[in-house]
């Protein structure tokens, strides 16, 4: 069932610009819908907090905390933060639009999946979390739910709400956030997180890639966390028999109990799955896993058998001639005297002679097939120094030494090679290798004053992307223009970094009072302030008279940047009420009556009624109707 028929804010413009076309996905936190903006015509997912959780300035202040967090991280396996606002009761983010599926629903409809895809995956998510780590944060909640495959394949990591700096430390107050199939133990024991946290969930994810399924199970949380305190996640082997050993140590290295035994960071850990992949044969990385979930049907006949089928002789006699000729009990027939001087030593060099060109033939095929070629050796996220001497070992020499920027592999080490590791190369060749010079790093320019779309292409020009925009009021900066970036300018930022854009919302202007206005006088009074006017589509009821205004917004007195709009809602006029009837009441009686029914009351005593207690005639007859908050007069007798 489409549950988005029912849901409030579908097909609603959210803060005059973010209209929302469809629900995505419900959380915990927030809603997730794909939306239009319709300044800059372009899809993207809006986060939209729950409004319940919107009034607690604690979530606010963390949903906020994401969106600054994120805006940080300009990486291509990272989703994008375009913006952040509130409008009203909903707070919100605006992000990048990912069209396809999450990890979640791969394993779920495909099952385990082969070393190759399950690498694939998991080295654009160790990117991204490098990035993230090597900004100073912690992502806190890995799992597939939160990895996205486009449609075009590329992967993304979402969902930063449990961001953390490096060195925080929170405690659970017994509860513990995250999700406890990826829990690190130290996350259960003492409530801290470092990088090395997601070291642990991406080991567990890879765990689940490979096999199909989590490594603990239980029939509760609890038994879920003991066994992460207790007891080290089991080789992928143990369920995928025929895996290989690489990708169980590199599965053992990132789950290791003790934080101290795993890689430092999640760049640290790509490295390592970049060199568990060159390790592997091309037979490895293809190796289709029991768990996995496929249509095909399965021929005996179609598949190839790694057991060589031995040849049988066709009959008993070819059989025996088998035997003879490989047999050393059988002798030959002693021949005449004469024989033994002569034939048999020229035999003896024939039988010599033919075994040493057979031996050459085989030394020879051996070498033009195998013997004059090696395999490129692992060199991925080693220094250039031990490149060097792993390529020395292999009978390989290094040809050329290149370098190249890398925001997640380290300064000095290894990023590629020419032929790549694993690649078929002949002995005493060259190999070209490109060496990390680490992060490239920019100076953040100076945008004060420069209109927000200019800035943003001046951004991009300088290698970094505009990241959250704020809107502030300024007196020296136009309405629209830049005000300031953060970092600063001049600040030197690594390539491709987020620059976050204060821009100008103009002069504040404060909002004069119109309500009671005719249109004409309100719609003046609001343009000499410097403020555009909207007349609402629809009228209501109220205590002024029909074709005034009886609502502005925003209200009196509020500030809003030169230029805004202020909607008016007009009156149709007073609500008419029935006014009671309280000719003969005593005075006190019906001026409670008449007050209930939403009128103001006022008493004619004339000369002899200054001392009367009873209600004589009343100004608008009983039974009949008169404007709610209009004055009905009592005479007094």
């Amino acid at each position: 069932m489409d549950t988005t028929l029912h849901d409030p804010l579908v097909g609603h413009v959210l803060d005059g610009r973010y209209r929302i076309d469809a629900r995505i996905a419900v959380g915990g936190m927030a809603t997730v819908y794909r939306a239009v903006d319709t300044r800059l015509d372009r899809v993207l997912a809006l986060k939209v907090m729950h409004p319940a959780l919107a009034a607690d300035g604690s979530f606010v202040e963390r949903f906020i905390r994401e969106a600054k967090s994120v805006a940080r991280l300009a990486h291509p396996n990272v989703v994008q933060v375009f913006d952040q606002g509130a409008d009203g009761s909903y707070v919100y983010l605006a992000m990048e639009y990912v069209a396809g599926c999450t990890l979640r629903d791969v394993l779920r409809e495909r099952g385990a999946l082969q070393p190759r895809a399950a690498l694939d995956i998991l080295e654009p998510v160790l990117a991204a979390l490098g990035a993230a780590h090597r900004a100073g944060f912690v992502h806190r909640d890995m799992k597939p739910e939160n990895v996205l495959i486009g449609d075009d394949g590329r992967v993304k990591v979402a969902d930063f709400g449990l961001v953390r700096a490096v060195n925080t430390v929170t405690s659970t107050t017994g509860a513990v956030l995250g999700t406890v199939s990826y829990l690190a133990p130290e996350q259960i024991e003492h409530g801290t997180a470092d990088p090395r946290v997601d070291v642990y969930a991406c080991g567990v994810v890879l765990y689940e890639m490979l096999t199909g399924g989590k490594p603990h199970y239980g029939d509760s949380p609890a038994q879920v966390l003991y066994q992460h305190l207790n007891e080290d996640v089991p080789p992928p082997s143990a369920a995928v028999p025929g895996l290989s050993v690489e990708l169980d140590d590199l599965v053992a290295s990132a789950t290791a109990r003790d934080p101290r035994l795993r890689p430092g960071d999640a760049v640290a850990l790509l490295g390592q799955a970049r060199e568990a992949r060159g390790a592997l044969t091309a037979e490895q990385l293809e190796a289709v896993p029991p768990q996995a979930i496929t249509q095909e049907h399965d021929n005996a006949q179609d598949r190839t058998s790694v057991v060589p089928r031995t040849p049988v002789a066709p009959d008993a006699e070819a059989r025996t001639a088998v035997i003879n000729r490989t047999s050393r009990l059988e002798m030959p027939p002693p021949g005449p005297p004469a024989a033994r001087h002569g034939r048999p030593r020229r035999g003896v060099f024939a039988v010599v002679l033919a075994v040493l060109v057979l031996f050459g033939v085989g030394t020879g095929v051996w070498y033009i097939n195998s013997g004059q070629f090696t395999k490129v050796p692992p060199l991925l996220a080693k220094t250039e120094a031990e490149a060097r001497d792993r390529l020395g070992q292999a009978g390989l020499e290094v040809k050329q030494v290149k370098h190249a920027y890398s925001d997640t592999v380290t300064r000095g080490t290894v990023i590629s090679s020419d032929p790549a590791t694993g690649a078929r190369i002949r002995s005493h060749d060259s190999v070209t290798l490109t060496v990390s010079d680490g992060p490239e790093t920019v100076g953040v320019p100076d945008l004060r004053g420069v209109r927000l779309e200019k800035a943003q292409e001046q951004l991009t020009q300088h290698g970094l992307v505009a990241g959250m925009v704020t809107r502030a009021f300024s007196e020296d900066v136009p309405k629209g223009f830049v005000i300031g970036t953060d970092p600063e300018a001049g600040t030197e930022r690594h390539g491709g970094s987020a620059i976050a854009l204060t821009v100008s919302k103009g002069s504040p202007v404060e909002v004069p009072d119109v309500t009671g206005s005719s249109i004409d006088d309100a719609t003046a009074q609001l343009r000499d302030a410097g403020l555009e006017v909207k007349i609402a589509d629809t009228r209501i009821m109220s205590a002024f008279e029909a074709g005034q205004v009886a609502e502005q917004s925003p209200g009196a007195d509020k500030e809003v940047g030169e230029g805004d709009t202020v909607t008016l809602t007009i009156s149709k006029g007073r609500e008419q009420v029935e006014v009671p009837d309280v000719v003969g009441d005593g005075v006190d009686d019906a001026r409670r009556a008449l007050e209930e029914a939403g009128f103001q009351v006022e008493e004619d005593r004339g000369l002899l009624g200054l001392f009367g207690e009873t209600v004589k005639s009343q100004s608008v007859e009983g039974g009949d109707k008169a404007p709610k908050g209009s004055t009905i007069t009592i005479k007094i007798r």
